[in-house]
């Protein structure tokens, strides 16, 4: 059986550690190389005891000699690094970042949102912004592959359904998310550690997240009206998840049958993405350790405004899971392969 010569950058992140564990068990993957800065030398198993019976290689620094051994590499590094990578990336490999790299289609905009000039601008004409639902068998054409953030992926696979139908006003929209503290990278524990991070709730990048320009940026794709979308998210005292609240106003005449039966239709091909019946409360415990979104619409106490519930693992579905299933699309794979197991 063919399989994929694959290398990881930044493979001992929460996302690379994700990453390692479901790829170790696709049958059409060989991890050839690990790669790190401050690791280098180390076992995987030594972030991942889970890793230990694992036949993996050691972790190394990254050589852009090694693309020439490989077909696809996979980047969970800090924002800009996979642009250098990029750079060096040879005519049969592939590139699948998890950062924030290339989701943003002009360089004067990563600058306004990430404050750090693009460092591989050339390379943004080859990429697209792939969140597998929603972008399917365009992610076959390009060479490097940007998924979404974990947050995004939460939001934009219930409301860009019904934009494009144009089922809901625009003007104002509320999005509230919360997320696993396993979202802010190993750096939480640090960054948190007079915030008492294990047991309170908090919110920051408030008005201001970087996801924001994503979010635009993928809306305007499918819509030509003005919008309004003000997201706000927390980390909450729990390792993963996201369970994201989205307050929206349908049009006159719209109803919560007609928005449920919307996202079914939409959805009703798409393995990963789970629409329940109406006013069903979901929790983040239903999808961890999955690849699936699950969502709800739900009434309010005011005519035509609804609650749409949308819940993630962020360490798969927004992050590595998503990445597979990007991989498996891209390589002509089944789309579920490495990502359907029992929970």
């Amino acid at each position: 059986m063919y399989k994929l010569n694959v290398l990881i950058a930044g493979s001992t992140g929460y996302i690379g550690i994700q990453l390692i564990k479901l790829l170790s068990k696709h049958k059409n993957v060989f991890i050839k190389y690990l790669c790190g800065n401050t690791s280098v030398g180390k076992k995987i198993s030594y972030f991942d005891k889970s890793l230990t019976s694992k036949k993996l290689p050691n972790i190394i620094k990254f050589n852009k000699s090694f693309l020439k051994n490989v077909d696809l590499v996979f980047t969970a590094l800090p924002n800009g690094e996979a642009q250098d990578i990029s750079k060096h990336l040879l005519k049969n490999n592939v590139l699948i970042d998890l950062a924030a790299d290339f989701r943003l289609e002009k360089a004067q905009t990563y600058l306004k949102w990430y404050k750090q000039k693009h460092r591989a601008v050339a390379k943004i004409k080859n990429s697209i912004y792939a969140l597998p639902e929603l972008s399917s068998n365009k992610i076959k054409k390009f060479s490097i592959i940007s998924c979404p953030g974990c947050y995004p992926t939460s939001i934009l696979i219930p409301l860009i359904p019904l934009i494009k139908k144009n089922l809901i006003n625009l003007g104002n929209i509320i999005v509230d998310s919360k997320s696993g503290y396993s979202g802010a990278g190993r750096g939480v524990h640090k960054q948190y550690a007079n915030k008492n991070l294990y047991e309170s709730l908090s919110a920051y990048g408030v008005g201001f997240h970087r996801h924001n320009s994503e979010i635009e940026q993928e809306i305007n794709k499918v819509t030509n009206k003005k919008f309004n979308i003000t997201f706000t998210p927390h980390l909450a005292p729990m390792f993963k998840g996201i369970l994201t609240t989205i307050y929206i106003e349908a049009y006159k005449k719209i109803s919560i049958e007609k928005i449920n039966k919307n996202l079914n239709q939409y959805y009703k091909n798409k393995t990963f993405v789970k629409v329940l019946k109406t006013n069903s409360l979901i929790s983040t415990n239903d999808v961890i350790n999955t690849n699936n979104c699950h969502l709800s619409v739900c009434k309010t106490r005011v005519k035509n405004k609804f609650i749409i519930l949308s819940a993630i693992d962020n360490l798969i579905k927004g992050g590595a899971g998503q990445a597979i299933q990007n991989m498996n699309i891209k390589f002509n794979f089944s789309e579920s392969e490495g990502l359907k197991w029992k929970k």
